[in-house]
Formats: C-alpha cells, structure tokens, sequence
C-alpha cells in the first residue's frame, strides 16, 4: 500500500477542510517568518547602534574615568598604545572629552565635547556616515562642530550657525572660542543627542590646553564575526595593569541582556501563535477521522494494521504540513523582502526611539537569515506532529465491527 498517494487522495477528497486547515498554517508560518526577521533586525540595528555609531566593541578607560570623567584622567601612553593595537590587527582611535557652556544667539545648554581622531574614527565607528542634515568634520576646517540632533533644536540653530562656548582649561584658565555648525546628526544616544559636540581631537586640545593622549581609546574588530572575548584577551595583554578594557557588552549590560533574549521572545510568540494552529489541525484531523470511521473499520477489517492507520494520518498531516510552509516561505520571504527593503516606519509614533539612553532607528528593517526562515517551518511541522497524535490514536483503536455498523 502507498501511504503517500492514499494520503493524497484522502487530502483532496475534503478540499475544502484541507484547503482552510493548510491556509491557516501558512498564514501563521508566514507571519512568524516576517517576525522573526523583523526581531533579528532589531537586534542587528540595536547593536550597530551601540557598536558602530557609537562605543565601538571595545573600549580603554583610565579605572576611575567612567564613575568619574575628569579632563585629567588622560591615558598618557595612548599613542603608543594605539599604534601596538593597530599592529595585532583591530581598528583603533583615540578620544577626548571635555564639558563646558555652548551658547547660540538664542539659547543655551550644558555640552559634552568629544574630540575625534578624524583619521581613524570611521575606521571604529561609522558615526561619520549618520549625518542628518550638512556635513562631517574636515581637518581644513579648525571651528567647524558637529552637533546632536536635540541639542540643535535645544540651541535653535542649524547649518552655519554660530555657537561660543566657554568652559575651564587644564592648566586652570577660562576657556572660550567661537565655533559654527557644519552638520547635525541623527539619533545615536541619549546623551549625544542632547549635548554632543563632535570636534577634531586637535581642536579640543587647543581649546582646552589638553597635554598628549586621551580619555578613551575604542576599539573595533577587523571581522566581527570573531569572538569578542579573544579580542578582549589578546588586547589586554598589550595594557599596562593600571588600565580598564571592557567590551561594548559590559558597557551596556542591560541593552545586551535585552538583545540576548530577543531570540527568546521569539519562541515565545512562536509558541502562542502555533497553539492556536494546533488547534486547528486538532480540530480538522479530528473531523476527518470522525467522518471515515467507517472506512477505517473496513481497512481493519481487511488486514490493515493499526501503525499503518497511524501512518496514513501522519502522512495526510505531513502533506498538508508541506504544503503550508511552501506557500508560508513564500510569503514570508515576500513580506520580509519588502521590509528588508523599505523598512517599518515608526516614526509616526513617535520622534525619538531609544532604550536604556540608545537611540533607535525609528524604521525598524526586517533582517532574513536561515534561522529566522527556517525556525518557524521546522516549529510548523512539530506542532503538526503533536496536533495529530490523538487522532491518529482515535483512528488506530477502532474496533472492526463497531466502525463497520457505526452511522
């Protein structure tokens, strides 16, 4: 006997019920591709937000700078240091920082200025490329400024605008200087996007008579895809012992704890959504068996074994199965694809997106993978696989002579 082409005419002699309980399985395999993917991009762009538009995989602290920031609180050795990091293979830049008094002709607001080493910042993060309106810095220019998003709308001020800033040198003087606006940036922090002031890091040292080295040295990978606490190793054996390394992770711990459970909340709503499927595949197997109680006593009563009615069953519910997750993948991948493409824009709902102080792209991209695709199909086919035990149970116990006379 073919279990498959048996199976197959079962499926199509009730059309209708296979084509309901096979619509309703690719719809939900359909839609938790399209999650899937969407979470996955969530979880790509919250960590490029953090790492490339902003800390970088690693940074290089003085111990006490991050309770405590102090102009004093310099990494004298930075330069040095750099260079050795470079030579093991990672990206590496040097940044200051400093905090003072902008000044527009209409406003004012406290500020954080970072000094950026102009050669080697993109090569960390990619924050030059997230320019909202004007442009990044220029080494020809020596006052050009690049401002967070609030802040300018704080200052009222825009492209070519001029701000004064006054503030404390290192040596104990007042420091001022006039600077104008040459970009704004988009959404990156909390903290950037309402007091950032982005400068050359020559530019800060002049304005504030800061000596040779940095506050900060960031770090990035060369190939992400390596494990970031070999990287953490390999560069911490190049440190002096009076210094703090920690990873963007360790940085951000309460971000990464939400990233990390993504994939979490992804089973989780795999989970619920495929009850209910299975609800319906019950609900229809069950029906089928109820209304063929006849023919299966016949089938038993010619010799068909009870595992082969079991595998019938199985193989009916196999094809249905298959079945959704074509037309599931193929929409799914549709949806995912556009979303891939264009985006989710949220920003409707609300201007400024962030979580725990890190701003988020309000368009949320959908990211496919393997796993985001093939997740949900391999979930369909188990849950169909429970769903379909007690009928195939029901199916297999029927006496001979009670489903022969049963009406």
């Amino acid at each position: 006997m073919n279990m498959l082409s048996l199976a197959a005419r079962n499926v199509m002699r009730n059309g209708h019920r296979s084509l309901v309980t096979t619509l309703a399985m690719a719809f939900a395999c359909a839609m938790m591709i399209v999650f899937a993917s969407l979470m996955e991009g969530f979880v790509v762009g919250s960590e490029r937000n953090i790492v490339s538009m902003n800390t970088g995989d690693i940074q290089i602290h003085l111990p006490s700078y991050r309770d405590e920031p102090d102009i004093y609180k310099q990494i004298n050795q930075s330069p040095e240091l750099v260079t050795a990091i470079r030579q093991a293979g990672f990206m590496a830049s040097e940044r200051l920082f400093a905090y003072g008094l902008m000044a527009s002709d209409q406003s004012s607001s406290g500020v954080q200025l970072r000094g950026v080493d102009l050669d080697y910042e993109s090569t960390v993060t990619q924050i030059n490329q997230h320019i909202q309106t004007g442009s990044w810095l220029d080494k020809s220019d020596s006052h050009g400024v690049v401002i967070g998003k609030k802040l300018a709308r704080l200052l009222d001020v825009s492209i070519g605008s001029e701000l004064i800033f006054v503030g404390q040198t290192a040596d104990g003087y007042m420091a001022n200087d006039r600077f104008y606006i040459r970009g704004v940036l988009k959404s990156v922090s909390a903290g950037m996007d309402s007091s950032g002031v982005i400068m050359s890091n020559a530019m800060l040292q002049e304005l504030i008579s800061l000596p040779v080295g940095a506050h900060e040295i960031a770090i990035m990978r060369s190939d992400r895809n390596t494990d970031l606490a070999l990287a953490v190793e390999i560069i911490d054996d190049l440190l002096a012992d009076d210094l703090e390394i920690l990873n963007w992770q360790q940085l951000m711990p309460v971000i990464s704890q939400f990233l990390q459970t993504a994939q979490v909340q992804s089973l989780i709503m795999l989970v619920f959504t495929y009850i209910a499927v299975a609800s319906v595949v019950l609900n229809a197997m069950l029906m089928s068996v109820f209304e063929r109680i006849h023919e299966f006593g016949i089938m038993k009563a010619v010799g068909v074994r009870p595992w082969q009615l079991i595998r019938i069953i199985y193989a009916e519910t196999f094809i249905q199965t298959l079945f959704a997750s074509i037309l599931g993948l193929l929409l799914g991948v549709s949806i995912t694809w556009y979303f891939e493409q264009n985006g989710l824009d949220l920003s409707s709902l609300s201007e400024g997106i962030s979580f725990a102080g890190i701003a988020l792209d309000p368009v949320w991209y959908a990211a496919m993978s393997v796993e985001s695709l093939l997740s949900p199909v391999l979930f369909l086919f188990v849950i169909a696989a429970l769903a379909v035990i007690y009928p195939a149970l029901k199916a297999a116990v029927i006496r001979p002579v009670d489903a022969i006379h049963h009406h």
